[in-house]
This record gives structure tokens, sequence and C-alpha cells, in this order.
């Protein structure tokens, strides 16, 4: 597919959603025309359901490699309400189960035994596949971004819910394992000292990652001795981040922002990772301390992006455009293209200038 003039690959516009799975080996991409689901490594799209089927989607989870994947309806064409989540069988290639809340549906996390929907001010918990019904609720501070991610390894000891505080900039991690009912309030930590922006957890629930809003540092915090492990820098200018992830080992992590460049940090050996010139030079404070990324490579600035390592010195990223990018990238920084493509051009029967409605002028 060509790209415009603004640089931007064809599917700008029409995208509305993205989200890995689980284990980072494939992803949902949310259409005003429906949803598709694409594997990773080598890209190519796994399941395609159109507009007449499903209306326009918002948001969708996969659950891990399995054919069940939960949506929300969302934008020009909803075939659902908004506070419905459907999960669909692509095996049967129908909806097998709806789950209805008392207000719009911003997020939902997938574990092989439960549902989890995120609304704004509350989040509900429920069991799944067998005998679905709800768990439990939890009321919780105003959350417009539908923060909340929980442990995604399958064999994970813990179940690790993690969520924004009722403080500013603070996280709630409560374990759902077993659980019926929150008998006991939450842990909280004070992560950030304005509102929070971007969560992460890695897959055994013993290290989760926060940004805020300023935007300009990712805080690793560990879960069970709820202490800071490590402060890392994404830069020195404010930013939206969009996107953290761990590796599968968690010896690396990785972030993307409104910056257009995604940047990878070491967190086994902290001394891959680059620092201030000032630090050198005998400068105190946290600044000339900082731990800056490692490696970086650009994607376009114009547009969030989702970004996961696939093996041990590989990233994919996926931006709102349609385009995917892939680099490698070695402990001394080193950082090539590996790969590239643009996800809509995988769907050999869409027509993007139809959909939009207009013809380019070029």
């Amino acid at each position: 597919m060509a790209h415009s003039r603004l640089g931007l690959a064809d599917g700008w516009g029409q995208i509305q959603n993205l989200r890995f799975n689980q284990d980072k080996s494939s992803f949902v991409s949310c259409f005003q025309d429906g949803f598709r689901i694409y594997n990773i490594d080598p890209i190519r799209e796994q399941a395609h359901y159109k507009q007449a089927e499903v209306g326009s989607i918002s948001i969708a989870e996969l659950l891990y490699r399995s054919n069940l994947v939960a949506v929300v309806s969302g934008g020009r064409n909803p075939k659902y309400a908004d506070n419905s989540i459907m999960m669909f069988d692509d095996r049967l290639g129908k909806a097998v189960l709806e789950v209805t809340l008392p207000s719009p549906v911003l997020a939902i996390r997938l574990r092989m035994d439960k549902i989890i929907a995120v609304c704004r001010t509350s989040i509900h918990v429920f069991s799944f596949p067998t005998n679905p019904h709800k768990l439990f609720s939890i009321d919780t501070r105003d959350n417009p971004q539908g923060l909340c991610e929980v442990s995604p390894g399958k064999f994970s000891e813990k179940e690790l819910l993690v969520f924004p505080g009722f403080k500013v900039g603070s996280i709630q991690l409560l374990d759902i394992h077993n659980i019926t009912r929150v008998s006991s309030a939450p842990t909280c930590l004070n992560a950030h000292r304005t509102e929070l922006t971007c969560l992460a957890i890695n897959q055994q629930g013993t290290m989760v990652a926060t940004a805020s809003t300023k935007g300009t540092l990712i805080r690793i915090w560990d879960t069970s001795k709820r202490i800071q492990l490590v402060e890392l820098r994404r830069g020195a200018d404010p930013a939206r981040i969009y996107c953290i992830n761990f590796s599968l080992t968690d010896e690396w992590l990785c972030c993307s922002s409104d910056k257009g460049t995604v940047h990878v940090f070491a967190l086994q050996d902290y001394r891959l990772n680059k620092r201030s010139a000032l630090a050198t030079m005998g400068v105190p404070g946290a600044y000339a301390g900082s731990q800056w990324s490692l490696a970086s490579f650009n994607v376009p600035q114009e547009c969030a992006c989702i970004c996961a390592f696939g093996n041990q010195t590989c990233i994919h990223a996926v931006c709102m455009d349609g385009s995917y990018h892939k680099y490698s990238f070695s402990p001394e920084g080193i950082c090539n293209q590996a790969g590239y493509d643009v996800i809509t051009g995988l769907c050999e029967d869409c027509d993007w200038q139809t959909m939009r409605g207009v013809v380019d002028d070029l």
C-alpha cells in the first residue's frame, strides 16, 4: 500500500486500537469496518471480521493464541452497545458470550479463567469460560483511559491486577487468584506525582512499569517488596508514552511515545544503559545519574504505536497508520531495521479509498 503525502500509511484514520496478545506473538487491530487478527513473525493476517458481521470495533483483546477474542463496539457504525463485551469464537465465526456492564467499557483484560472489564470508575472481574458470572467489582479513581493490566503468564504464581490508585500518580496491586470478593484493601504504591498514562506488568507479575503524563521517566517496581527497582529516562522533554512492554525473560524493556521513537532499556545489566555526560563530570542530581535507553529507532511521529519484543534481540512495532516495523538490536546499542510492512496491505480484498469515501489528489 502507498503512503499518503504526510508520510503515513493507508490505515491512518481507520484503525481505532491495537493490542498484542499475552505472549506478544500476535496482535488484534480494531477498525472502523471490523477487526483483524495478525500473526507477528512472520507478519500475516489470521482472521478478518468485516463491518457487516461486527460493525465498528473500538476495543479488542486476544486470549493468548486461542480462537477467542473479546471486543467492544465503537466508532462510526457500532453494532453492539458500548457497555457490552462480545466474546467471539474464531473457529465458529460468531459471538459465543455477551457480558453487559453498568457503564461503557474502556478496556478488557483476559486470563485463561477470567474476564476483566474496566469502566471509568470501576473494574469488574468475571469467571470464564465455565459458568461465567461476576466474581467481584471494585471502585476506582476516575480512569478515563481505562488503565489496567493483569499478569499475563499462564502459569504465573500471581494473578496480579494493577490499576490507578485514588491518590494522583499511585497504583493499586491486587492478587485476584481464587478471589471471589475483595476482602482487604489492595496494596498501594506512590509511583508518580502526576496522573498515570501507561502501565505494564511482566509475565510473572513480579514487576510493574509506570509512566505519568510528564512522560520523561519510567519507573520499575518490585510487586512483592513494594519498592522501586530502577528509574529509566525516556527523554528530557515531556511526551505522551503510548506503550511499555517487558521482554518475556525480563531482560529488556521497550516503550513508545508521541516523539516517534521506540526506546530499549536493559533491566538485568543496568551498565548497558547509557548515562548522561554530566555523570562522568561528577555533577550531582537525579538527572545527571539517569539511565537512558541503550538503543532506539524511529516510527511515524504523527500516530500512536505499540511495541513488544519478539526473540531476545528483536522488537516489533505496529502504528495506528497500519505500518509495521521490525528491528534487531544488540546489547552494544546497535539497532537495525529487519522488516517493514503495512498491515492493511495484507488484506487483498479491502478497498481503502472506497471505505474513506475520498480519492487522494495525486
